[in-house]
């Protein structure tokens, strides 16, 4: 069990809709795994906004400075009004530069099974850098519109380094590059033409290929089961990791990790749901498994296996299901039945 001087500090940030309900499973379990972490909790999102009059306080970001550690629920960002992204911003912000985004079946018997895989996502650069303007013509100020996208031989070199340090690191065995190299010849050419450079770093150790987005996406629907770790540019990576958690139920069950030099941050990917918020129908399992991400990202590697088996005990049946997975357990409830497991 952790006691007061050896836990880690961590920044907790509960989000908004669903958010404060899933965050309390996770503290709730977390602390039945002994309370790793000692958690500082901060806003973020639209209960930020309101409260503090920033989507992002200064609060915030000074604790997860200081921590260098944070597990977040969703946020909203509201839409119009000028409002940046609140993830864009703390991955700016931290230089957040890998996305990993795994994938693993834990509800057998659906349209995919055996899944394990992982997307890892460039985070930075590519088309989400923002650069965009209108060309006024004829009177109409919104005539043309233009995005530049940048990558950068430095920053695709590293999320390459990542993504196969990554393979060796968790005993997987491929990893795919995925671009648009055949049109966007320079963007992603650059992309590709690095992660290959790289690859050669690893050979005898990790198998390396490389796929045309598109293709990749038809080949994710055909035959999952042949990729093993992919790692691509951020708008590629941002489409494919939602693809990839429609294989194993959905982004009830995505979990998501933040990683940069100096920070890490661990997500649920899905949405902060209003419409459900206060009703305890949420599934907190993408939430949990992203906290079983940040057990393992500082080297609790027995508590993340033990969260990860309970989970995988609970959903094993219909009985331990919350109502998107088709089942009729409240979210306190499923925590409830997530500490029992683990208590044994």
């Amino acid at each position: 069990m952790s006691t007061a001087h050896n836990k880690i500090p961590a920044t907790l940030i509960p989000g908004d809709g669903i958010g404060p309900e899933i965050v309390d499973v996770v503290e709730r379990v977390f602390d039945a795994l002994g309370s790793p972490f000692a958690w500082e909790r901060h806003q973020a999102g639209v209960n930020a906004l309101e409260r503090d009059g920033d989507l992002l306080p200064q609060a915030t970001l000074d604790s997860i400075r200081q921590t260098g550690l944070a597990l977040k629920g969703p946020l909203t960002t509201p839409i119009g009004g000028g409002f940046r992204s609140v993830n864009v911003r703390l991955r700016e912000a931290f230089q957040l530069y890998a996305n990993v985004r795994p994938a693993r079946t834990i509800i057998p018997g659906g349209r995919y099974d055996n899944i394990d895989l992982v997307l890892i996502r460039e985070n930075l650069e590519g088309l989400y850098v923002g650069h965009e303007h209108y060309v006024p013509i004829d009177g109409d100020p919104h005539a043309v519109a233009m995005a530049t996208g940048i990558n950068t031989r430095a920053g695709s070199r590293r999320i390459a380094q990542f993504a196969f340090d990554y393979a060796v690191r968790n005993r997987r065995k491929k990893v795919t590059i995925v671009h648009k190299a055949n049109v966007l010849k320079a963007l992603t050419g650059l992309f590709l033409e690095t992660a290959k450079q790289v690859a050669t770093d690893y050979e005898g150790r990790i198998e390396s290929n490389d796929r045309i987005v598109d293709a990749c996406a038809m080949q994710l629907v055909l035959n999952p089961w042949q990729f093993d770790v992919i790692v691509s540019t951020n708008l590629f990576g941002d489409i494919l990791s939602d693809q990839i958690a429609g294989l194993v139920g959905g982004l009830g069950m995505a979990p998501g990790a933040n990683i940069g030099e100096h920070a890490a941050i661990f997500e649920a990917v899905h949405g902060s749901a209003p419409d459900i918020a206060g009703q305890g129908k949420a599934n907190p399992s993408a939430l949990l498994l992203a906290g079983a991400l940040m057990l393992e990202h500082k080297d609790l590697h027995a508590e993340a296996q033990l969260l990860r088996v309970a989970i995988n005990d609970v959903l094993a049946t219909e009985a331990g299901r919350t109502p998107d997975l088709g089942g009729s357990v409240s979210t306190s409830h499923f925590g409830d039945l997530l500490i029992d497991r683990i208590r044994g």
